[in-house]
């Protein structure tokens, strides 16, 4: 989508601090970060949300999160969030997984 910041993050047009990318995703460090590693995860399509994700996608995100567990030495614990339409508190309408570690991620969150 022309004006997807996502999509042109993950083009190349704008730039972010890329931890991992293959063929069909891309990991880059967010600008907001809520915990010591705070890492997001696109498709390089556009898919607005997790409703819309396709098995092929689905497999490519999760070999992706995979990756960049063991990269980020995130084995002992980290946790995956991703938010769906305005009442669900998604921002930027293309599907992204936050990959939030490096501390204790118990509930209440802080």
């Amino acid at each position: 989508m022309d004006n997807c910041l996502f999509c042109k993050i993950g083009a190349h047009e704008i730039p972010a601090t890329l931890l991992f990318e293959d063929e069909k995703t891309l990991a880059f460090r967010d600008i907001n970060p809520v915990a010591p590693t705070h890492i997001l995860l696109i498709p390089k399509i556009h898919i607005e949300n997790i409703l819309g994700l396709d098995n092929t996608t689905a497999l490519a995100m999760h070999s992706a999160l995979q990756k960049i567990v063991a990269q980020e030495n995130l084995e002992k614990g980290f946790r995956v969030v991703t938010n769906v339409g305005d009442m669900g508190g998604q921002t930027v309408f293309h599907l992204h997984w936050h990959i939030l570690g490096g501390r204790h991620m118990g509930w209440p969150p802080g």
